[in-house]
């Protein structure tokens, strides 16, 4: 399977802005990718619940299911959504500044879980050349330790204050295991981060996603992207968390 590449001129990117990439063809195995357009927001640009942060209620594990998706919730929840993001990808990032403490307190109440499915087609413009897999390999690091509110933290500052610029410099693994530190993790996390003990299981994790989300998207493939029950949600509406979370 060939790496996705993206095909665009970087431009500045707002919280109207997202990643849509069409699929250019599927052959046997080959996934050929994509072009970026605009997305325009119908809501407000306001941040939902700010100042509640990232989920820190104790109950709150994490997991990785067999296929690399990282799932956050507490036990026995009954919905669940699918979250697909690149680490670099700047749309994410404002949907998780916009929505992210909201979707926090939906699932410390128990009400909402997240499968968090992370893709790598930005590595090319990252200035490493493979940030996004690198990012996606500490995600997988911080999540395997199963502390909940470690990883919620994680994943938030690297979606929100620490995420680096399309087209700049980025974290390097010592820069990655030192924001997983601030979160909380320790010992053997941060080993896994430096020495890059999940690249491997990153890459093919990343496949598994953007196969996943090309199917469900009908190969019209975008990040940030949410599905509920197989049914994409529309992130225009401002209420579309405590929607999926009913």
């Amino acid at each position: 399977m060939s790496a996705p590449s993206s095909k665009h001129t970087p431009r500045p990117v707002s919280s109207k802005t997202t990643y849509a990439l069409a699929a250019v063809a599927v052959v046997v195995v080959a996934l050929i990718i994509f072009a970026v357009s605009q997305w325009s927001r119908g809501g407000s640009d306001s941040i939902r619940n700010d100042g509640y942060g990232p989920s820190h209620d104790p109950g709150v594990s994490v997991a990785m299911d067999s296929d690399g998706a990282i799932v956050l919730g507490k036990p026995d929840v009954a919905r669940t959504i699918d979250v697909y993001e690149d680490p670099l990808c700047p749309a994410c990032g404002q949907l998780e500044k916009l929505y992210g403490q909201e979707i926090a307190q939906q699932v410390d109440e128990g009400k909402l879980a997240v499968r968090y499915r992370l893709v790598n087609f930005l590595d090319s413009k990252s200035g490493s050349k493979d940030y996004s897999t690198r990012a996606i390999a500490a995600n997988e690091c911080v999540a395997q330790a199963g502390d909940g509110p470690v990883y919620a933290k994680f994943h938030s500052l690297l979606f929100t204050t620490k995420q680096p610029a399309e087209g700049g410099s980025d974290h390097n693994n010592q820069d990655l295991a030192a924001i997983a530190k601030e979160s909380g993790a320790a010992g053997d996390t941060l080993k896994c981060i430096t020495t890059g003990d999940r690249l491997d299981s990153a890459r093919n994790h990343a496949e598994s996603a953007m196969t996943a989300l090309t199917a469900n998207s009908g190969n019209r493939v975008a990040t940030p992207s949410v599905f509920l029950n197989g049914g994409k949600i529309d992130v225009n509406k401002d209420d579309w968390v405590q929607s999926a979370a009913k």
